[in-house]
């Protein structure tokens, strides 16, 4: 791939990306672009020849990046996509800013975004899987978002028109998302604070916050999501059909299902992309063969093998 164009960002040749995922596995990458700012962005893509690939990745906190690595652009946004602002009711994100941090600057201003508290990640990557947790999504509280296009110009996309559903949106083909505007629920910024700590607190009681791990592996079967609620059922959630199936703990490689909690694969020291997906594909054989239901990855998986 030659003649790329100028950039004011950094444009990085056959960039290995294992460094840039949460899993630390992942071939390399034709190209890393991380562009300086917005306009930096759209100037690269219109001068991007259109039948090159683009990718764009978040922080890689729900990202198997396949060993053969990918025939791509990556595009990784950073501080020229991170700012936060709260006005009024309304809270505007940078695709780039880390969800825990908006979380905790919505509720110094009294708003309520406490449920991104604790999903793993950045702005961008929970508008793309409509993150959510406790019964709440992006979708309750997004407003619109802003994007470049493959083609170089900037739209803004209403939220109604991202058909946001379980773990899942669509945007155009090729188009980067560079932030959003949330309208959050006004609340006592102390009420949201202990809020969050609470939530902090159970999750760091029952997942393995201190494995490598890309977050929940699989969707909860039938959007069966976690609520927190006293009257939650579990009876079709990931974790409990994959350990009816016998598959908590279950190792192939470097790669293990987590002893705390089944739905996180995990990296435990030197596995390959291959072992992760193939330990995920033989979760999703054994729970078939017991239950008859077919899991869902939640976790993306990306490139060549």
């Amino acid at each position: 791939m030659t003649d790329m164009p100028q950039v004011r960002g950094r444009l990085t040749p056959d960039r290995t990306l294992n460094d840039l995922t949460w899993l630390r596995v992942g071939g390399p990458a034709d190209w890393l672009f991380q562009p300086a700012d917005e306009e930096d962005l759209c100037a690269f893509l219109a001068a991007l020849p259109p039948e090159v690939p683009v990718f764009p990745m978040g922080v890689g906190s729900n990202l198997i990046v396949r060993d053969g690595g990918l025939r791509a652009v990556v595009i990784r946004l950073g501080r020229g996509f991170n700012a936060i602002d709260c006005t009024g009711t309304q809270v505007t994100a940078g695709a780039a800013a880390l969800d825990a941090h908006v979380a905790r600057r919505a509720a110094d201003a009294g708003l309520d975004l406490t449920f991104l508290r604790t999903i793993p990640g950045s702005i961008g990557g929970a508008v793309r899987m409509n993150a959510g947790c406790y019964g709440s999504y992006t979708a309750d509280v997004l407003s619109e978002v802003r994007a470049v296009t493959r083609s170089g110009e900037v739209i803004t996309i209403p939220a109604s028109d991202l058909q946001l559903a379980y773990r899942q949106s669509v945007l155009p083909d090729g188009a980067v998302l560079t932030a959003a505007v949330f309208n959050a629920p006004r609340e006592d910024p102390a009420r949201l604070h202990a809020r969050m700590e609470d939530q902090l607190a159970k999750r760091n009681a029952s997942q393995p916050v201190k494995d490598r791990s890309a977050g929940s592996t699989f969707r909860n079967p039938a959007g069966f999501s976690s609520t927190g609620q006293s009257d939650d059922v579990h009876d079709l959630k990931a974790w409990k059909v994959i350990d009816d199936a016998g598959m908590r703990g279950a190792r192939r490689g470097g790669a293990q299902m987590s002893e705390k909690h089944s739905n996180f694969l995990i990296n435990t020291g030197d596995a390959t992309a291959a072992d992760l997906e193939g330990l995920g594909e033989d979760v999703r054989k054994k729970v078939y063969a017991q239950s008859g239901i077919t899991l869902e990855w939640e976790i993306m998986r990306v490139g060549e093998n």
